[in-house]
């Protein structure tokens, strides 16, 4: 793939997480199998915290928004009879889980929940975030050349803030400039991109950004950023279409800024 030039009005580079700056493996293999496994101890453990209310109560609302979709698992209110009633309830909350993330859903509610249990397992050092060998020195060199480095997956900010914050690197988190996550828009619609270059300071073509998923690319396209498809061991195959339509990386190093 060889070396990407940056254009000269870029001042930000906004990156993508799974598959980007982190395996698809991690997320696949270690995260969201934590959350499957341990989402009915983690709801008896914290049931009765406020925050554990809150997320159960976003949950709920998701699923009265999806209660149109097939096999949409509703979630019932607790009508205060019982430690039996409140095993059905989180049982509900469980099967409600299991079901958004068998389809891969991105829901804030959902986010924010795997957001919580992964700071209780990267505090306790049962996880750490992976990122690729390349990222760190690369995301050193942008910075001292003087671009401003953003962080925007479907992931909630305090999950990405844990990945980073307790990486196989250390705290890395010193590296960006700010987090977005799905509060900001979806990441396949363009719309989503003019927000961000907004709540940044600066025109969407100032922004590069860089996604294994070519759906994202194209709504930042279409928002005109700057684009780059990152190629990783793990990530889904591209068309052939795909493949000549896209500038492609396979490295953070790849990338040449005009000033370095």
């Amino acid at each position: 793939m060889g070396v990407l030039p940056v254009p000269a009005e870029v001042r930000a580079i906004l990156l993508d997480i799974e598959g980007t700056t982190t395996p698809i493996a991690f997320v696949q293999e270690t995260l969201f199998p934590y959350i499957k496994d341990n989402v009915k101890e983690y709801l008896r453990a914290h049931w009765e915290e406020e925050e554990c209310q809150r997320d159960v109560g976003l949950l709920r609302k998701q699923a009265q928004e999806d209660s149109y979709l097939d096999g949409a698992v509703p979630i019932p209110l607790e009508s205060g009879s019982g430690e039996e009633e409140l095993e059905r309830v989180i049982q509900a909350v469980v099967d409600n889980v299991h079901w958004q993330m068998s389809l891969d859903r991105k829901t804030t509610a959902l986010k924010q929940l795997q957001g919580h249990m992964w700071r209780a397992a990267y505090a306790t050092g049962l996880v750490k975030g992976e990122v690729f060998e390349d990222v760190v020195p690369a995301i050193r060199k942008w910075r001292e050349a003087g671009m401003k480095v953003y962080i925007y997956s479907s992931g909630s900010i305090e999950a990405q803030k844990l990945l980073f914050g307790y990486s196989t690197e250390g705290d890395i988190l010193e590296l960006f400039d700010g987090h977005f996550d799905t509060k900001i828009g979806p990441k396949v619609e363009s719309e989503s991109y003019r927000r961000i270059a907004a709540s940044i300071g600066c025109a969407t073509n100032n922004i590069l950004f860089l996604t294994d998923v070519p759906r994202e690319a194209n709504a930042a396209e279409e928002a005109d950023t700057h684009v780059a498809v990152v190629i990783r061991p793990g990530n889904a195959g591209l068309t052939d279409d795909e493949k000549s339509y896209y500038s492609l990386i396979s490295s953070f190093t790849e990338l040449f800024l005009p000033s370095s």
